[in-house]
């Protein structure tokens, strides 16, 4: 009887043992009414500059919501995907971009089994002295304009 080749299998991935904690931010005081709504007059700027419609969201180091605007003709759509994305940002600690790579790059599927968080890139923490504050999240054009929104406030807090 001819015997059946074993194919070696590729380590898994997930197998990988870290020396740190990834994305050990900690968590810092809220961000204030008043620079929430700075940042997305920032987000807003580099919109027009584009002529993009966005919408976008700010939460605090919860993931509630602080502040959130509609740009005129913006998609209505896209108004829970920008708060969506802005309270992963805030509750993983991470930007979005991150779950996009990892179903998309590296084929890690398990993420979708997991709570409140949306792989689709434009939603970035706020981290100010090291802490995290909130979070912001951009929606209404392709994921890589949201992203590119979204950063135009990082300035602002950073």
């Amino acid at each position: 009887m001819p015997q059946a080749s074993v194919e070696p299998r590729a380590p898994n991935p997930l197998d990988v043992v870290p020396d740190k904690m990834p994305f050990d931010v900690p968590y810092g005081p809220p961000i204030s009414l008043e620079r929430a709504q700075a940042a997305i007059n920032a987000v807003v700027a580099e919109a027009k500059k584009r002529d993009w419609k966005m919408n976008v969201a700010v939460v605090d180091s919860g993931g509630n919501l602080v502040a959130f605007q509609r740009m005129d003709g913006a998609m209505l759509a896209s108004i829970q995907i920008a708060e969506h994305k802005a309270r992963a940002a805030a509750i993983f600690r991470r930007e979005t971009k991150v779950f996009e790579n990892a179903i998309q790059v590296n084929n890690f599927t398990y993420l979708m089994t997991l709570d409140g968080f949306i792989a689709s890139r434009g939603g970035l923490p706020l981290i100010e002295s090291g802490k995290l504050i909130g979070a912001i999240g951009c929606s209404g054009g392709t994921d890589s304009q949201d992203e590119i929104a979204c950063k135009a406030a990082l300035a602002l807090i950073e």
